[in-house]
């Protein structure tokens, strides 16, 4: 039984740049987070961050960002129950929040890539001071910060990159080690005693003598993230042990409670992400005594995790491969869909925590999470007495998403009166029996008013927590998709019979 997770900190990732909280729910959720066992928060703002003077044009324009007193009272609410906040602001890739912005255009590596830096200019890395100043000065109790720096594709696509890269002995490596100490070294000379953090996929094929050389060693400790419940235990221990013998034993490591499966995932699986934390638990507890870990950060993030892997590729357009390469890529982006919302995401969270803190899931972690929440499973919420903040959406949502996945919607098309009397032919030919289309549209009608009256009512629910942006945004990605076939199939069959001179209601 491992000690080292159980005893470190357990930091809860909120990921504010999609379906961010309203800020009565936030605190509370604050309030449950600490009940289950977490003693710190990983904030990401990032449009939801009230920034000032030029960098206002960053604020969110879809909803209010959250006001100066507001991230006042998150931090509030977070020390009256000993939760220590580490703000996260991304310094160098996952910037689509700001060089989407025409003012900021020019400050990206390459045009096409929303998403990275281009660190040869001064006032990139000047934005990025700013950004994080700002961000600094209204969170004067924190002793760490978060910059990071994962995932800076097409690093050294961009013209002066190349130029750069042109001089002999010099790597991509180096290129974004020397922006990671650059920022590191500005925010060490405004606020000395500040802790920094970064991701550390960048990191991983780098040499450990590359590493020692850059002088990175000493100004930032690095955060391992690994999200897949099958997470390789062997070469985890070995990445960690190689960051040591560059000269970094501070580490910290990141696992997931929900965000990180499919594009369309709306119910949180605890099994899955139990399963994560399992393999974390056996990664630290075969660590040499050398590794300090700091923590574990349990992300939970609410934009897509869209990691695909390219099997065959037949024909890329010259102009457009490696933009439509980055889109293969891309994981937490600020553009891409929802994932799961939090109140269906808790289950598994208390269940991870609990693990952690138990170093296993065992019958008293079980316990503790049922008696919190009142179940393990979010999918077993119905069959619950689940009273924790935002139960009941979750299980909305729950039996939603049932009817949503069900054979007879999802399959419709394959309905036998469509398959035999409303095929493509048909529609072309711009015919129909009339008996069968009646049945084709009382039977979509019946399916239809069924979900969307279960529709309206998580509408409702969704309302209390959050924003009404964010309660349109949702269904018009996880529902209005699979409800608008059976909406035109009802206007097509319309379409015929009045075409065959039949009025319709």
């Amino acid at each position: 039984m491992d000690q080292s997770l159980r005893s470190c900190k357990k930091f809860v990732h909120l990921d504010l740049k999609g379906a961010p909280p309203r800020i009565g729910y936030l605190i509370e959720l604050i309030q449950l987070f600490a009940d289950l066992g977490a003693n710190g928060l990983l904030i990401e703002y990032e449009d939801m961050f009230p920034y000032e003077g030029e960098l206002k044009v960053l604020q969110s324009t879809t909803q209010p960002p959250y006001r100066r007193e507001e991230i006042v009272s998150i931090q509030d609410a977070a020390s009256s129950r000993g939760l220590e906040i580490i703000p996260l602001v991304q310094t160098f890739g996952h910037l689509e929040f700001v060089l989407k912005h025409e003012v900021f255009r020019d400050l990206r590596e390459v045009d096409y890539c929303l998403g990275t830096l281009n660190p040869h200019h001064d006032a990139g890395v000047r934005l990025v001071q700013e950004m994080l100043q700002q961000v600094m000065k209204l969170h004067p109790k924190s002793t760490s910060l978060h910059i990071g720096a994962d995932e800076v594709y097409m690093l050294g696509h961009g013209d002066k990159s190349k130029h750069w890269l042109d001089v002999p002995g010099r790597s991509v490596h180096q290129l974004f080690l020397s922006h990671v100490i650059k920022v590191a070294k500005g925010v060490q000379e405004s606020t000395p005693n500040l802790n920094l953090i970064m991701w550390d996929d960048m990191l991983r094929s780098m040499t450990p003598e590359t590493i020692k050389e850059s002088g990175l060693v000493g100004l930032v400790q690095p955060m391992l993230w690994d999200y897949n419940p099958t997470l390789d235990v062997e070469n985890t221990v070995m990445l960690m042990e190689r960051y040591k013998s560059a000269g970094i034993s501070q580490q910290w490591v990141a696992s997931s409670f929900k965000g990180s499966t499919t594009v369309h995932t709306c119910v949180t699986s605890t099994q899955r992400h139990l399963d994560n934390h399992l393999q974390w638990l056996k990664v630290a507890s075969s660590l040499s005594a050398g590794i300090k870990l700091q923590g574990i950060a349990l992300t939970g993030w609410q934009r897509l995790d869209g990691i695909l892997t390219i099997t065959r590729i037949t024909y890329w357009p010259r102009q457009l491969t490696t933009c439509m390469f980055l889109c293969f890529l891309l994981r937490y982006d600020h553009l891409s869909v929802l994932c799961e919302l939090m109140p269906v995401g808790l289950p598994s969270l208390g269940s991870c925590l609990q693990t952690l803190l138990h170093g296993g899931f065992t019958e008293e972690a079980q316990k503790k999470v049922v008696e919190i929440l009142g179940t393990v499973d979010v999918e077993d919420i119905e069959r619950t007495s689940s009273s924790f903040a935002g139960a009941k959406l979750a299980e909305l949502i729950v039996k939603l998403t049932s009817s949503m996945e069900s054979a007879e919607l999802r399959h419709f098309q394959n309905n036998m009166f469509l398959r035999g009397w409303f095929t493509p032919y048909h529609r072309q030919k711009k015919t129909i029996n009339p008996l069968i289309a009646q049945q084709i549209k009382t039977q979509a009608k019946n399916i239809l008013d069924a979900v969307e009256s279960q529709v309206q009512e998580v509408r409702g629910e969704m309302r209390l927590l959050y924003s009404d942006s964010t309660v349109q945004e949702w269904v018009d990605q996880h529902i209005t998709p699979v409800l608008e076939p059976l909406h035109n199939l009802q206007r097509d069959i319309e379409t015929v019979l009045n075409e065959m001179g039949l009025c319709t209601e």
